[in-house]
């Protein structure tokens, strides 16, 4: 396997390199190791931003030779792996899911930080589940807008922020959208850049640290190891520019991002199960857990999505008590709803782990719910096609309820893909 080739931006390299690594599995010469309940529902892909470089083909390649349960890509705004990742999936034969993330607006918690930090009714918002890009018009005419809209705000980011930078300065075309096969850029492919045009400018490291330390306020004992650091700096040029406070940042409106119940009606009309994501249970929105959860219920959403690792791989004792009671708490508050519940690690920031630490004793107590989250997500995958998605009318007329629904969902979920699409033809 080329792991290169796999992870080209060219498709046809990736697709030829794809059937080498199905091959290789099939002859023995990638090695499998035995399954376990390890899942990783949340990996975006180089179509919005993977800090390893993971293409959907590859996170499927990942998938199969670590064997885990099940993978989920999930990209910003774009559905554009969506065909690649699930005709990967099926040739090697794992649990594959599909889903999307944007930002929206919550007006009902327009005076409450939710899940982004500084930006009061604004949250980040997902679908799963999506089987095909081929969708109704009007679903198509929404994420072509979505993709557009974020665009237009990163581009016009850059312009404010390459003032502020200058003489390291982006030309947005040519030096972040070339870093995405699909044209996708994003905050995080921009630090990227300009991570990249500094190092160009002022080959000499001094320099190089001299320029940071300058534009970023860089403390001066710590300014070397940060500019080493892929991750660090491009974290510092992040949160110095382009958050709450930075010369790149806009204040939202009501109007910069479409609403949560619009989202959620794009994604049931593209196939998807809208997604509520949780981030730590702090927040003034998030505090309101109940209400929150019972507003995303009621405007159609039926996942919660959670990315555990920053809830409990903590340092400060404090703050990892005060987080995990809260995952403890959000996780009671979805079983009591019938919420199924998926995870996963995003990989969109260098250091990120490819898989929750589910064997960890804080992360353990919840792994079957996760792993049913998982499998109740890829049931709906293999059933939406057939018209009996878990929103779906079919799926309506046969459960008496919600725990009903969900736990034939997850049955057919955590059988072996072979054994659960046979038992899908039976319906």
């Amino acid at each position: 396997m080329n792991k290169e080739k796999l992870n080209s931006f060219d498709a046809k390299k990736r697709q030829a390199e794809l059937e080498v690594v199905v091959n290789e599995v099939n002859d023995g010469t990638i090695i499998i190791k035995p399954e376990t309940d390890s899942h990783n529902m949340h990996c975006h892909t180089t179509f919005s931003y993977n800090a390893y470089d993971f293409s959907p083909s590859y996170i499927a390649y990942l998938a199969k030779k670590e064997n885990w349960f099940a993978a989920g890509i999930v990209d910003f705004d774009v559905l554009d792996g969506v065909e690649e990742f699930l005709n990967a999936s099926e040739k090697l034969n794992i649990r594959g899911v599909c889903g999307l993330e944007t930002r929206a607006y919550l007006p009902e918690f327009s005076d409450r930080e939710i899940n982004s930090p500084g930006e009061p009714g604004i949250t980040y918002h997902m679908g799963i589940g999506y089987t095909t890009t081929d969708i109704p018009k009007k679903a198509k005419d929404f994420l072509n807008n979505l993709k557009k809209s974020s665009q237009m705000r990163t581009k016009d980011m850059v312009d404010k922020v390459n003032e502020f930078l200058s003489p390291v300065e982006l030309d947005f075309e040519k030096d972040a959208m070339g870093l995405t096969p699909g044209g996708n850029a994003t905050e995080r492919h921009v630090c990227e850049a300009y991570e990249n045009k500094a190092k160009d400018m002022f080959q000499n490291q001094d320099d190089l640290v001299k320029f940071w330390t300058d534009k970023l306020g860089l403390a001066s004992e710590t300014a070397q190891s940060i500019v080493a650091d892929s991750g660090k700096i491009q974290g510092m040029i992040r949160s110095k520019t382009m958050k709450s406070g930075g010369v790149g940042y806009v204040k939202p409106t009501e109007k910069t991002f479409p609403y949560v119940k619009d989202v959620n009606d794009f994604t049931i009309l593209a196939g998807g199960i809208p997604t509520i994501t949780w981030l730590n249970g702090l927040s003034s929105g998030e505090k309101c857990s109940d209400e929150l959860l019972d507003l995303n219920i009621k405007l159609g959403a039926g996942v919660l999505n959670i990315v555990p690792d920053r809830n409990w791989n903590i340092s400060d004792a404090d703050d990892k008590a005060a987080k995990l009671a809260e995952l403890a708490k959000i996780v009671e508050q979805c079983k009591k709803r019938d919420i199924p519940i998926i995870v996963g690690t995003e990989m969109n920031a260098p250091g990120l782990k490819l898989v929750d630490s589910f064997e960890s004793e804080e992360l353990s107590p919840y792994t079957q719910i996760f792993k049913e989250g998982a499998a109740l997500v890829y049931a709906h995958t293999l059933m939406q096609p057939k018209e009996k998605g878990y929103l779906s009318k079919w799926a309506d007329d046969k459960f008496k309820n919600k725990e009903e629904k969900n736990k034939f969902f997850i049955s057919i979920g955590l059988k072996n893909p072979n054994d659960a699409k046979a038992e899908i033809k039976k319906l």
